[in-house]
């Protein structure tokens, strides 16, 4: 029997066991550096298994290793997220949210049962692969600093060494069954900035005898948007975006205080550091123009994300071997962030995309209250992983 169809019929033989572990984490999902009692399920299950693990890296992670003939010839490393969101589940489903306020609505339950599947099947077709696979379950990638930059601050890229790392997630744009690739820069950096414009506040009628804050605070957020339409280099994606603004005065109240919230993004980390530059520089000016102050805070986020590109083929190549060339599905750059680029900033690596939806054009959106998948696409996503592991390994 080929490779391709006993990868199969393990999938299929473990399918069942794969949803029930998915839906029982949907059920009882955790916030990002709070997932205990998922951690403690997953251990749980690889007791049963009887494989060796190691427990409480980054507080909850988790991360084992199966090995081949010749363990040390090469290793591949498949990561997972475990952690939820402060979503409240809207769904009407039976194995919907326990927690209340808390949902798995970008689907890291089905990264960790996908990865739990693809363990399984490794498991058992260990005496056909050379090399050994290394499989890390990540808390908080939802969450700064973000679970993937504890765990390889506390060696999880060690002892063995990854060659290669690889990292898939859902994505409801396409139908179950299909996986896309970007090769390259696929996913933006993320920066958090947070600004506090600082004056004498009073009367609004009494203009002369006030800093206009509230006035100083929309000055520069239109003053920002000269970083990502005219300061951004053409060739380089940049985002800049105010999401929260609170001044908290009255109809005829200026406060002293001014305070903003937003998000900085872009593809490039030379440039990203030269616009948080900017940032403080735009903010200062305005404000001392106008005799005020400013605070800023810009809170250093995730890295770009880089596919390698010969990782990337050689994956997009056995992944076309594995489903047929029609569903792998070329991807465009994403403005998106995910913690997986710490990974690729140590190690050749690979961030794919799973397709979940059931081709109902109504499929909501990741971390969306109505969000969820077609468990269908657990069999692509295990037996993908396993298949990529293997010919990756052997080659």
């Amino acid at each position: 029997m080929e490779l391709k169809d006993k990868i199969n019929q393990l999938a299929e033989k473990y399918y069942q066991q794969v949803v029930d572990i998915r839906r029982h984490l949907h059920q009882n999902p955790e916030l990002s550096f709070q997932e205990y009692e998922t951690s403690k399920y997953i251990t749980s299950l690889l007791d049963s298994w009887g494989i060796k693990y190691k427990s409480g890296i980054a507080n909850t992670g988790i991360t084992c290793l199966i090995e081949g003939i010749n363990p040390d010839k090469k290793v591949i490393a498949l990561r997972a997220d475990m952690d939820a969101l402060p979503v409240e589940e809207q769904n009407d489903l039976p194995y919907k949210s326990k927690n209340k306020g808390v949902m798995h609505a970008c689907g890291h339950d089905a990264h960790t049962s996908s990865l739990l599947g693809t363990l399984l099947i490794l498991n058992e077709l260990k005496d056909l692969f050379e090399g050994a696979v290394k499989f890390i379950f990540q808390p908080a990638e939802e969450k700064l600093p973000g679970g993937a930059k504890q765990m390889i601050e506390e060696g999880i890229l060690e002892n063995p060494k990854p060659n290669f790392v690889l990292g898939q997630h859902v994505y409801p744009d396409l139908n179950a069954g299909n996986v896309g690739f970007k090769k390259g820069v696929y996913m933006a950096s993320t920066d958090e900035i947070y600004i506090t414009v600082k004056g004498k506040g009073g009367h609004a009628a009494m203009p002369e005898k006030i800093t206009n804050t509230v006035l100083i605070a929309s000055q520069i957020i239109l003053a920002l948007q000269q970083i990502p339409f005219e300061l951004a280099p053409k060739e380089i994606p940049t985002v800049l975006s105010i999401g929260k603004v609170i001044a908290n005065g009255a109809t005829n109240v200026i406060p002293n205080e001014v305070y903003l919230e937003g998000t900085f993004r872009t593809m490039n980390e030379d440039w990203r550091k030269t616009a948080h530059q900017k940032i403080h520089e735009i903010c200062k000016s305005i404000a001392k123009s106008q005799k005020a102050s400013v605070d800023i805070n810009i809170k250093h986020g995730y890295p770009v994300l880089n596919n390698n590109n010969k990782t990337t083929e050689q994956t997009i190549k056995f992944a076309q071997e594995f489903l047929g060339s029609k569903n792998v599905i070329d991807l465009d750059i994403r403005m998106t962030a995910e913690d997986f680029a710490y990974y690729s900033q140590e190690l050749p690596a690979t961030f794919y995309r799973l397709g979940t939806s059931s081709g109902n054009s109504n499929n909501n959106p990741l971390h969306s209250p109505n969000f969820n998948v077609d468990e269908k696409a657990l069999i692509t996503g295990m037996g993908t992983m396993a298949y990529v592991s293997i010919k990756y390994l052997n080659t």
